[in-house]
């Protein structure tokens, strides 16, 4: 994938023994999740998409934590185990985040503007043959809902309030 690039520019960090396993973390979440998910917020994702940033994110994690000594043998950690070590969080969930964040921003912005503009204007014509992907306010309408958010464009108003809903949606289980 193309994505792997950054984090392969940055792996003798990451093997680095003289780092503790915070900062290897701190390192991910700094130089490479921000290069690998740049523009993210704007993304319409299918669970095909989904997955190879998944396992990209595995992939680091396993070298961050190493593999456990097991019965005689080293054996790498389980996906299971890795998402406990990473509290829920992942790289999915954190773009979905980013996009309520984003969501919380149009709807505050004044209606002259162009993001204003093009997030409320209908799209005239059709679509393609086949399927049709869902639209981005599809998208993040659907995860405020899964989320339990209730009447979310009166919570936008509140950027405290609104600052929690998001961060919620960054370790939410359901997302």
């Amino acid at each position: 994938m193309s994505f792997s690039i950054n984090y392969f520019a940055a792996i003798s960090l990451f093997r680095n023994r003289l780092l503790s396993r915070a900062t290897k973390i701190r390192l991910y979440k700094t130089l490479i999740r921000p290069l690998v998910t740049y523009g993210a917020e704007t993304w319409t994702m299918t669970k095909k998409e989904e997955q190879p940033l998944l396992i990209f994110e595995r992939k680091i994690f396993r070298r961050i934590y190493g593999p456990k000594y097991e019965d005689g043998e080293w054996k790498s950690k389980t996906n299971r185990e890795l998402e406990e070590l990473s509290k829920g969080e992942n790289i999915v969930k954190w773009i979905k985040g980013q996009r309520i964040s984003c969501v919380g921003h149009l709807e505050r912005m004044e209606e002259d503007r162009m993001p204003e503009k093009i997030f409320t204007q209908e799209l005239e014509g059709t679509r393609r043959r086949g399927r049709p992907r869902k639209e981005w306010r599809e998208e993040v309408e659907r995860d405020l809902q899964v989320m339990g958010v209730r009447r979310w464009r009166e919570l936008v108003i509140d950027r405290e309030k609104w600052r929690g809903v998001f961060r919620q949606a960054k370790a939410h289980s359901g997302l």
